[in-house]
């Protein structure tokens, strides 16, 4: 008999403060742990707006310490309630000036087990995140959780096969993909990329995208948040593209096995070929 993982994505519109954002993303815990959901992923940057459309370093005031914060901290507690596996990606201040773009990961009876942060840190027009993050130094991290090993991949990481195959070979069976993109941007890659890595490495993605025309700039996040299998094909439909949204899907971890069984991708790597690609 198939494992089934019940697994859910939240995508939130900027509600105009902090707080609210994160009693928003608390009530949509609430709704997909009622719905049976075993781990929940939030979006990109959750409780704030996506300020990288903008360089002011007012915005530094949305860093926190993680784990040590006031909101992972909340989030433990929210998690063990539910009994859920939570990611919470946020802004994390390592010290005074040394940011990250970072997820968080809790174990279902509230436990902090890491956090990974983003390692491609992008600098173009609406997107100026150099400005605010320092690039991840913590490789790629997979978590032994309540639903077996996940990894975690921010927004513009997508772009880079790397770091998905390492996710893979460190044994990832689900790696969420926490986002902020613009429809005019990268629309018509977002149903390209994402299930093309669950097929290129054999895993379940969660796609999450954030919603609505922010005050900052004229950035168009469209949502259309959705989980791809490992034969790249969406499971259920995605999210709508204007509302706050949450979805839970089944995620039936035979697939894993019976894929790798069938295209034997990981026999077939050849690394030995590969030292040229990392020295390039």
């Amino acid at each position: 008999m198939s494992e089934i993982i019940k697994a859910a994505l939240v995508q939130q519109a900027w509600s105009g403060d902090k707080e609210s954002m994160i009693a928003v993303a608390v009530q949509h815990i609430a709704t997909a742990a009622s719905a049976g959901a075993q781990v929940v992923c939030l979006q990109e940057l959750f409780y704030g707006p996506y300020f990288c459309q903008v360089q002011d370093a007012d915005y530094y005031s949305y860093t926190e310490q993680i784990p040590d914060g006031p909101t992972t901290e909340l989030m433990k507690e929210v998690a063990a309630r539910h009994g859920v596996v939570l990611i919470l990606p946020m802004y994390e201040a390592e010290q005074a000036g040394v940011y990250y773009n970072t997820a968080a990961v809790i174990d279902a009876d509230g436990s902090y087990l890491g956090k990974y942060r983003k390692t491609h840190i992008p600098q173009v027009k609406g997107f100026w995140e150099k400005f605010y993050f320092r690039p991840g130094n913590m490789g790629y991290p997979v978590f032994d959780t309540a639903v077996g090993r996940i990894g975690v991949y921010i927004c513009y990481d997508r772009h880079f096969p790397e770091g998905w195959r390492a996710l893979g070979l460190a044994g990832a069976r689900i790696v969420f993909n926490p986002s902020a993109t613009s429809r005019g941007l990268s629309q018509y890659l977002w149903r390209l990329e994402q299930p093309a890595a669950a097929v290129a490495n054999e895993y379940f993605v969660g796609a999450i995208n954030r919603v609505g025309i922010e005050p900052l700039g004229d950035n168009d996040f469209y949502g259309q948040t959705y989980f791809a299998d490992p034969r790249g094909q969406l499971v259920g439909d995605a999210a709508g593209d204007k509302e706050d949204e949450v979805i839970v899907r089944e995620l039936d971890m035979g697939l894993l096995q019976e894929v790798r069984d069938l295209w034997q991708f990981y026999r077939d790597r050849r690394p030995d070929q590969y030292g040229p690609l990392a020295q390039a």
